[in-house]
């Protein structure tokens, strides 16, 4: 490693470390107030999700923090109202909790690969902002982020997962169709934004090519966003040029990878 890279993983880690107290600060205050937070992380394969959400909980208390990264649904479950089986897993009070991917499956990836119909896609956009809405209004503290990746980057970091053996259990059939059907997946991921970015519940946009860059700001801009004692406003204030919320515009200037 070169002094050049040295100096910029240890500037990576020591801002990340800062970064961590603020989270163990901002869960002692939901701990001691009863408050609920909801995480939702989206994007395509490889965008970075695992990373990051990894990061998120390293220093957090293992029994107020919750990853949910729901498998297939069952045959029960398919029977089921669509965000039935997410409902299950909202945060009580004191809990901080993370979905890696969502109720957005409908939107993105059932939708591409055809596993819902026209009805049941149409009428996931019908509920889903009335849907959060209610979370809100409940009192849970719902923020939902898009790790957006290019083309490129994602093709690297697919061919990088098959040939590290440590990286084996991240490959699903579903990372072969990721690139064939990149066209899709944008189209899919332009009308989520467009129906389900709302005042109440914006979509916050991470531009992931430069993973480390992006946690970085991922995690600058929740905090950002929340009311804790002791916040290190200073510390917090994200690159708007990395993380920003969803706007049209950004489809047309290129802030959003084709």
């Amino acid at each position: 490693m070169n002094q050049h890279a040295d100096k910029a993983q240890h500037q990576y880690k020591a801002t990340l470390h800062l970064l961590q107290i603020e989270l163990v600060k901002l869960q002692r205050h939901i701990i001691k107030r009863g408050e609920r937070i909801l995480l939702i992380l989206e994007g395509r394969d490889g965008a970075g999700k695992d990373s990051t959400i990894k990061r998120i909980i390293a220093h957090l208390s293992p029994r107020e923090t919750r990853v949910v990264a729901l498998p297939k649904p069952s045959d029960r479950e398919q029977t089921q109202w669509y965000f039935q089986r997410y409902v299950a897993h909202l945060p009580a009070a004191a809990e901080f909790v993370i979905f890696n991917r969502s109720w957005y499956n409908r939107a993105g990836v059932e939708k591409v690969m055809g596993f819902c119909s026209d009805r049941d896609y149409e009428e996931f956009f019908a509920e889903v902002n009335d849907f959060e809405s209610m979370l809100i209004r409940s009192g849970i503290l719902l923020r939902k982020y898009y790790l957006d990746i290019s083309k490129k980057e994602q093709k690297a970091r697919l061919e990088a997962r098959r040939d590290n053996p440590l990286k084996q259990w991240k490959i699903s059939p579903i990372d072969e169709q990721a690139l064939k059907y990149w066209k899709d997946y944008s189209e899919a991921r332009n009308v989520m934004f467009a129906r389900s970015h709302t005042h109440l519940c914006p979509w916050t946009l991470v531009h992931s090519d430069d993973k480390k860059t992006a946690r970085l700001q991922l995690i600058k801009d929740f905090l950002s966003r929340q009311e804790y004692a002791g916040k290190d406003i200073d510390l917090l204030a994200p690159d708007r040029e990395v993380v920003f919320d969803y706007d049209p515009a950004y489809l047309e200037n290129g802030m959003i990878a084709p």
